[in-house]
């Protein structure tokens, strides 16, 4: 399982690698293009795009840094890391929409003369160079499964249709001389931009609070284990994602007192494999008899409070 996840690591990162040096080298023509064309569909797409190479930067420092080793102090390793970027990308994807809704209600107000021909090449450039890059992308990476590069894609993605707004934009106003087609392309673009942003960030944050992971049940789960042969309870059940596609599981398991550790580490083995076709790569188990037991519920009711600082020992 290891082996796979380390797989789809590698090729993520090769993916970022070309995706990022592609949208770094179009920005800049993008950003040149915007100004000299005065198009805020040009420069909401090329600060978009900023946005996008810097969330690949940050990506691909995230893939990089969640290899380092665990050690002593960070015992889990970095691997949560690539959360962290995941959060990162979803926040600024919601500032960068929150500026074009600024910027395009002052065009509205007053919208300024657009070099029409210049924009709609480079907007038309732009969108060649954003769907080679999705397309790599989706061939290339894990875009569904993990967080880090999901909310890469989705940059571009949304990049995408920026640059569809501003082709559109220019055909408008070179045709039917409608200049607030320009705000009105980049205001588009804003919502677009601001849904990713948002459903990046509260993915990130979910895996940042330790809630369940999106494809396991936390039912499921406990009904595997404790229709296990040998097993009488299952109480304290944690659930949580230490990074995309690595989904952790510890809990205690009430078994008979009479039961040897050969016959306990035979039901561990046999839990560990039912769990690992539920999405749970990491599995600790704590058994007990039913003397040890402190409660019956499922879930942990521990509270971490001064006064039950010796339930929580004996936890």
């Amino acid at each position: 399982m290891a082996d796979n996840h380390n797989h789809s690591h590698g090729a993520n990162k090769k993916v970022l690698l070309i995706s990022f040096f592609i949208i770094t080298s179009y920005m800049i023509v993008e950003v040149i293009g915007g100004y000299l064309t005065n198009s805020l569909a040009l420069l909401s797409d090329a600060g978009h795009m900023l946005s996008d190479a810097v969330s690949l930067g940050i990506a691909l420092m995230a893939f990089t840094f969640s290899e380092k080793a665990a050690n002593a102090s960070k015992t889990y390793g970095y691997k949560r890391f690539e959360i962290l970027a995941a959060v990162f990308n979803g926040v600024t994807l919601i500032l960068i929409a929150l500026y074009i809704f600024y910027e395009a209600f002052q065009r509205f107000t007053n919208p300024p003369a657009i070099a029409t021909t210049g924009m709609l090449v480079i907007s038309s450039i732009g969108l060649a160079v954003n769907i080679l890059v999705a397309w790599i992308m989706m061939r290339g990476s894990d875009t569904k499964g993990n967080l880090n590069m999901r909310g890469a894609f989705l940059h571009v993605i949304s990049d995408m249709l920026g640059s569809v707004g501003a082709i559109i934009a220019a055909l408008l106003i070179m045709f039917l001389d409608w200049n607030w087609a320009d705000p009105l392309a980049s205001v588009i673009v804003a919502i677009l931009v601001l849904r990713s942003g948002y459903y990046v960030t509260k993915a990130s944050l979910h895996v940042l609070m330790e809630g369940t992971p999106q494809n396991v049940s936390v039912n499921d789960v406990a009904q595997t284990i404790e229709q296990t042969k040998g097993i009488i309870g299952v109480h304290d059940l944690h659930i949580w994602s230490i990074t995309s596609g690595l989904n952790a599981l510890s809990c205690h398991v009430v078994v008979e007192e009479q039961m040897t550790i050969a016959e306990g580490e035979k039901i561990l083995r046999k839990i560990e494999h039912d769990l690992e076709h539920k999405n749970i790569q990491h599995v600790t188990i704590q058994l007990e008899t039913a003397a040890h037991r402190h409660d019956n519920s499922i879930l942990c009711t521990v509270k971490a409070t001064e006064s039950d600082s010796h339930a929580h020992h004996h936890h």
